[in-house]
């Protein structure tokens, strides 16, 4: 009897381990999003084998997705909805074996031919990464990690924005290859 009760402690001890194993991920995940939007937002993990596997469904137009641990450094990222066709097609050329050029030719290829849908207004992507960025899970904060914050606005151009081809300051934002599928604003932040 003692034995069965011993192995019945230890599988609840695995579940609750589980559990805030979750709660971590899902909390770490969401520091990329605006604070009022991270309660609501739908939330990915990865599990062992390096895959996403849904950790919270959510109601609001975010998606987010936690740090993947097979991964050096720490990277967490949150998205409009409207960009889950083009995120999701990058993970599936990339899981293929497809290096970034390869990605990047191939969906320019499908969404020119109108395979692959772009979002039809400017959409945000909300990144908090670093190297050697690490989530305390005591307090709730991501050290030695920054933000970057990528507005895709397809097709766009310096003509059509304004915006310069390179970062002019700290900060400041500037167009990301223009004039492709994949044109977006970039605005990176200090590091916290």
């Amino acid at each position: 009897m003692k034995l069965r009760i011993i192995i019945l402690l230890s599988s609840i001890s695995v579940i609750a381990c589980s559990q805030q194993a979750k709660e971590a991920q899902i909390a770490a995940a969401v520091m990329a999003a605006p604070e009022s939007q991270r309660a609501e937002a739908t939330v990915y993990g990865f599990d062992d084998n390096g895959d996403l596997f849904l950790l919270r469904k959510g109601s609001n137009e975010l998606i987010c997705l936690a740090d993947n641990p097979q991964k050096k450094g720490f990277n967490v990222a949150c998205y409009h909805k409207d960009l889950e066709p083009f995120m999701a097609r990058s993970r599936a050329l990339r899981k293929e074996g497809n290096n970034n050029g390869q990605i990047f030719k191939i969906k320019e290829e499908e969404v020119k031919a109108g395979k692959l849908k772009m979002p039809e207004n400017p959409t945000t992507l909300h990144i908090l990464s670093g190297a050697d960025g690490k989530y305390n899970t005591e307090t709730g904060v991501v050290d030695n990690a920054s933000y970057r914050y990528v507005v895709y606005i397809p097709y766009a151009t310096q003509k059509s924005t304004g915006l310069p081809l390179k970062p002019v300051t700290n900060g400041g934002p500037w167009l990301m290859d223009p004039g492709t599928h994949r044109a977006h604003i970039m605005i990176s932040t200090a590091k916290k």
